[in-house]
């Protein structure tokens, strides 16, 4: 991956990273937009190169059996959109769950570190960062450090980023942003493990629910390769429940989550050039009580074929033959400290709601 980068000029940044060379074209025109309509931008936009291994998790996913498909092929702009509507959505329970945790506990969670760099992973649009950004301006004030409130969020979807840093800036106008537009994994490769602030790393949502126990083991040791000693790590952790109230939450009476599925294929037609047809497909949600985990499934209607002409990949789909797209781990805080020190990252406090539906680990690198 090229680390050169082009800086026009001062303010926000938002960094693009991991292109594919397909799309550099409207890359280059939605960059161009954007300098267009924003003013006062710092934008490090990075010179796009063939990537030999673009869409081969696509190919292995849809050539095995039972097939599947990594959820990062969510998270297209209309994807992020319909996340956010998730979000808000009276069944889906962990936004505001974990909202009203850092509503409760933000103060405290700065007071614990100090000042430092945030860095938040899959920032979407930062809406329940806002309680660790007021926490985090009301200690800044009290500081001579230079930059001392700064700000890194991570998205893929480059236009809920540009939303949201532009609306932060307005918000908090004393707030240094640089928003990194690419995968968590992109993201952890690019920062700088020597960096000369504190820092912490948080990711919310309980995202990491979406990597099984050996992927969860892979990414949390970058997040530790990330940091150094003394730095934090936040973490947003869905707790074990009844299925019941977890099926519910992921097959919502309105339908949102099931658009939200189904837009995985509209954005696999785009990147790829494929001809997936979203009403040959149906979405279910059923909680593994064994594993402890949702599963996200696209149900194909009927038999019938599709072509993804940039992967020349043709995949054949019989009746009732589902794709598995999205798990969502359920976890015991017990289990997950004991995981987190096992990668070097030492519970420091953790906090949950009343109900124990969802809860924050608050964690720091001891070596």
């Amino acid at each position: 991956m090229v680390q050169n980068a082009v800086t026009i000029s001062l303010g926000i940044a938002i960094l693009r990273i991991g292109v594919s060379p397909i799309n550099v074209k409207l890359e280059l025109s939605n960059l161009k937009n954007l300098l267009m309509t924003v003013k006062h931008l710092k934008i490090l936009h990075q010179h796009s190169q063939v990537i030999s291994k673009d869409g081969n998790d696509v190919i292995e996913g849809l050539i095995k059996s039972p097939k599947s498909l990594p959820p990062k092929y969510f998270y297209d702009d209309r994807g992020s959109e319909l996340f956010e509507q998730i979000c808000d959505l009276p069944e889906y329970y962990p936004t505001r769950t974990e909202a009203s945790i850092l509503g409760q506990y933000a103060d405290e969670i700065a007071a614990i570190t100090g000042s430092c760099e945030l860095v938040e992973l899959g920032s979407g649009s930062s809406t329940k960062t806002n309680y660790l950004l007021n926490a985090y301006q009301k200690i800044s004030h009290n500081t001579s450090i230079a930059e001392a409130f700064s700000y890194i969020p991570i998205d893929v979807s480059g236009g809920i980023l540009k939303t949201s840093v532009l609306h932060l800036q307005q918000k908090y106008p004393d707030l240094t942003i640089a928003g990194l537009i690419g995968t968590y994994e992109e993201a952890l490769l690019y920062l700088d493990k020597n960096h000369q602030r504190s820092r912490m790393i948080f990711f919310l949502g309980s995202s990491i629910g979406n990597f099984n126990a050996a992927e969860s083991d892979e990414f949390l040791g970058k997040v530790s390769h990330a940091l150094t000693k003394g730095d934090y790590f936040l973490l947003g952790v869905d707790l074990q429940k009844s299925t019941e109230v977890l099926e519910d939450a992921y097959n919502d009476a309105q339908g949102i989550t099931a658009a939200f599925n189904l837009n995985m294929l509209s954005h696999l037609n785009w990147r790829f050039q494929g001809d997936f047809d979203c009403n040959l497909f149906e979405h279910k949600a059923i909680y593994n009580q064994v594993d402890h985990q949702i599963e996200m499934y696209l149900y194909a209607k009927s038999k019938h074929e599709v072509s993804l002409d940039i992967l020349d990949l043709k995949v054949q789909f019989e009746t009732g033959e589902r794709i598995l797209t999205e798990i969502s781990r359920k976890f015991n805080l017990e289990d997950l400290q004991l995981q987190l020190r096992s990668q070097g990252l030492q519970t420091v406090k953790f906090w949950t709601d009343p109900q124990q539906l969802f809860g924050l680990i608050l964690c720091q690198v001891k070596y």
